[in-house]
């Protein structure tokens, strides 16, 4: 494997594993949404305003955890295939 092959195969392992990381971000952000909304309907005064921020959360998060995983299909996709 000659040198420039080298680094092309390099940067490809470092596009996928910074492509993961998004990921990973997505699903994060997702979450603490999702359990922000789910502790405020849990724990707090029922109250017309907050009843609406939490689901608004819950709703939100699930829409970023889709959008995280519609982006991480799309860029993985676009990725070239390393040969080994």
């Amino acid at each position: 494997m000659s040198d420039t092959d080298l680094r092309d195969h390099l940067a490809v392992e470092r596009t996928h594993l910074s492509n993961e990381r998004t990921l990973l971000s997505y699903i994060r952000t997702a979450l603490s949404l999702e359990i922000g909304g789910a502790v405020v309907l849990k724990f707090l005064p029922e109250q017309p305003f907050l009843s609406v921020l939490a689901w608004v959360g819950i709703i939100g998060g699930a829409g970023i955890a889709v959008i995280g995983v519609y982006r991480f299909l799309k860029v993985r996709s676009e990725i070239p295939k390393v040969q080994s």
